[in-house]
């Protein structure tokens, strides 16, 4: 792998890999309240078009990060309705 490849996962695992506390703290906690829901549905996105625009260009990393960071900031959006509802509920 070259040097740019290597840097370029490299920036992609400490990105997307960012996102996994806030996943991990919010499923835990049972809650999302804290968590602005424009910011996840802005971040997630422009995570998707990172995605489409990484597909075009055929780029690993890029294609690679932005699906692993969709995952989790999808779940947090589910997260965050849930909870939210739940919350709201008691």
């Amino acid at each position: 792998m070259t040097l740019v490849g290597t840097l370029g996962f490299c920036a992609g695992l400490l990105t997307s890999g960012a996102a996994v506390p806030q996943v991990y703290k919010t499923y835990k906690t049972r809650h999302a309240r804290d968590i602005s829901m424009w910011q996840l549905v802005m971040l997630s996105l422009g995570m998707l078009l990172w995605l489409i625009y990484g597909s075009m260009i055929g780029d690993l990393p890029l294609i690679l990060a932005n699906t692993f960071s969709i995952a989790c900031y999808a779940s947090l959006i589910a997260m965050k309705l849930r909870y939210d509802r739940e919350d709201r509920g008691s």
